[in-house]
């Protein structure tokens, strides 16, 4: 069945509608798995029983998702089945593996370097089209041109395209289109790709030279797309051209969670799949194993107020859990009273006994993260930034994995036994041991700084320990080719602390307790929505999938100024209507756990 781990039985433990998705025969199928339905679990055991069936073998399957950390769960999830060598991957790192193998046929020179900083670029175009230069107009541009191309959208018809659709633009249409062009010239002259191009140049080798689309389509068989909702129409013109003419293709989306339409996201390839596939089998995943029925009936009471909503994103969830808490709603005076009342409610938990990494603070826009790290710093409570520096980039880290790797050189453990628990026990010791060189002790040290590298070294002896438990014989280098593996798909461990997250980091994950902060009308939904139908019921989505991210505890709150002792003149969010209680709530403490 392949290498990686012992056999399992990829059916164990399914329920009705998971084992109907998994045994689905040969593509294509459509999976629509609500929040917390376990989607992943239910497609890599579709994989593993294609494979075990004879189906396709492991080499020949191709499986992408949207992000690096993804693509690095469905791959350890089955290596835990047993099944290696299936390729799970994102679009980019897809498109950037097979470029690279045929660029040397296609072009005929060297592979053009990938441009990891654009706005240098941009900015160049951009002084030449005589528009702004600052750094948040660059990002703005950039993020237009991103759109565009993602939209397979040309610079001559950008105008007419943003028109069509109607799309604000952050400058007039016509400037942002001669930047676009401006851009694409001087990429060309610098002979350098951006990570759109990694698509584009792999849809027209592919399009336009039959020899490498024969050779690829004899590669990979089957074909496994997660999120579904957000393919962009270059993703999908991309899977069509994989594809070619064959149809074994299981695709896994939600609409609910379709929060990427301003990035070009489409969720008609979803809503249109058995259109296009008309002996397609659709399976609906509605039971959510994730959250206590009070969340999932917060979340069903969010998403039922939607506006417009087509039939395939009438998934009504079914808490499956034992129940919870209710979720709670409060009101402050201000955002340095909300963010201090949530940090004394996480120190609350803290003492309960929930562990830090078992807790989330969302919100809206990376802005808000500010004034609840200072809260939570204030109280000594460790937490970590989500999109802030890379883990395998931090000093600490990569002087550790260095130690790691000479260590190795010389390792020698004893043989394999069937005593999985020794063995387990052996390479943590070893790891401990190399990293207290480090740093690493028993016990974290005070100062928030000295904690972070200290749970950093932590995050690798238990992912030494994870390592050891599901792969007998696991040793030291072993170790480090997991490291240099997640190290290149950017899937770094989990790191103990709370996490400070926006609502667009935090899709795909989960933790016991949720606090959805700054609720306020006109930030969520944000205030450029407004007037705009699409864009708020894009917003409303946003709020169901933060209220999808909790397993147990819930607590939803606003404040009515942003600075201390700032005029009291925002109101808590529209969406919470018929949700919060009518009047004001100042009464229903976030300073309290969110269990009371």
């Amino acid at each position: 069945m392949g290498s990686g781990g012992p056999e399992r039985d990829p059916l164990d433990g399914l329920d009705e509608e998971q084992r109907a998705a998994v045994c689905a025969p040969r593509g294509p199928v459509c999976v629509l798995a609500g929040a917390g339905t376990g989607k992943t679990r239910t497609i890599t055991r579709r994989i593993a029983q294609l494979v075990r069936t004879g189906h396709v073998a492991p080499g020949q399957v191709l499986a992408v998702t949207f992000t690096a950390r993804a693509a690095g769960e469905m791959r350890t999830r089955l290596r835990d089945l047993g099944v290696g060598g299936v390729q799970a991957r994102t679009f980019h790192a897809a498109a950037l593996r097979q470029l690279r193998y045929f660029w040397p046929r296609v072009v005929g020179d060297e592979p053009w370097p990938l441009l990891e900083h654009k706005l240098r670029l941009v900015g160049q175009a951009a002084q030449r089209a005589g528009a702004g230069t600052g750094v948040e107009d660059l990002r703005d541009v950039a993020g237009e041109i991103e759109w565009a191309k993602a939209s397979l959208v040309a610079a001559e018809d950008y105008p007419a395209a943003v028109a069509t659709a109607r799309r604000a633009t952050p400058v007039p249409a016509a400037q942002v289109a001669a930047v676009y062009a401006g851009y694409e010239e001087l990429k060309n002259r610098n002979r350098v790709l951006d990570f759109d191009d990694l698509l584009l140049h792999t849809v027209a080798a592919l399009e336009e030279h039959s020899a490498v689309a024969q050779e690829f389509r004899d590669r990979y068989r089957c074909f496994v797309v997660d999120e579904y909702q957000d393919v962009t129409p270059l993703q999908q013109r991309m899977l069509d051209a994989w594809l070619g003419a064959r149809d074994d293709l299981t695709v896994v989306g939600d609409t609910n969670q379709t929060i990427y339409s301003f990035a070009g996201a489409a969720p008609r390839f979803l809503l249109e799949f058995s259109r296009r596939f008309p002996d397609a089998v659709t399976v609906r995943l509605h039971r959510d194993y994730r959250s206590t029925p009070q969340v999932v009936s917060l979340a069903n009471r969010v998403i039922s107020a939607a506006r417009g909503r087509p039939a395939g994103a009438r998934l009504r969830l079914e808490g499956q859990r034992g129940a919870g808490p209710e979720p709670s709603f409060a009101e402050h005076e201000d955002e340095p009273t909300e963010a201090d009342a949530v940090a004394a409610a996480i120190e609350q938990l803290l003492r309960e006994g929930t562990s830090a990494a078992e807790i989330a603070v969302l919100y809206r826009v990376n802005a808000q993260s500010e004034v609840y790290e200072r809260a939570l710093d204030t109280r000594g409570i460790p937490f970590q930034v989500r999109g802030g520096e890379r883990f395998f980039h931090r000093p600490e880290v990569r002087t550790a994995v260095r130690a790691l790797r000479a260590a190795a050189t010389g390792y020698s453990p004893r043989p394999p036994t069937s005593d999985s628990v020794g063995s387990a026990l052996e390479l943590g010791a070893t790891v401990r041991a190399i990293l207290a060189r480090q740093g690493l002790t028993a016990h974290p040290p005070a100062g928030s700084a000295a904690r972070s590298r200290w749970e950093s070294l932590r995050a690798l002896a238990e992912l030494a320990d994870d390592l050891a438990g599901s792969t007998p014989g696991a040793d030291l280098g072993r170790l480090v080719t997991e490291l240099d593996t997640r190290a290149e798909a950017a899937h770094p461990p989990a790191v103990a602390g709370v996490t400070l997250a926006s609502l667009h980091s935090a899709k795909g994950l989960e933790w016991d307790a949720v606090f959805l902060v700054g609720l306020a009308e006109g930030t969520l939904p944000i205030q450029y929505a407004e007037g705009d139908q699409a864009a708020l019921e894009e917003e409303r989505r946003l709020l169901y999938v933060g209220v999808t991210r909790a397993r147990r505890r819930l607590a939803l709150s606003w404040a009515l100024s942003r600075g201390a002792g700032g005029r009291r003149s925002r109101r808590r969010s529209s969406f919470l209507d018929g949700l919060a209680p009518r009047k004001s709530v100042a009464s229903v403490s976030a300073g309290s756990s969110p269990s009371s």
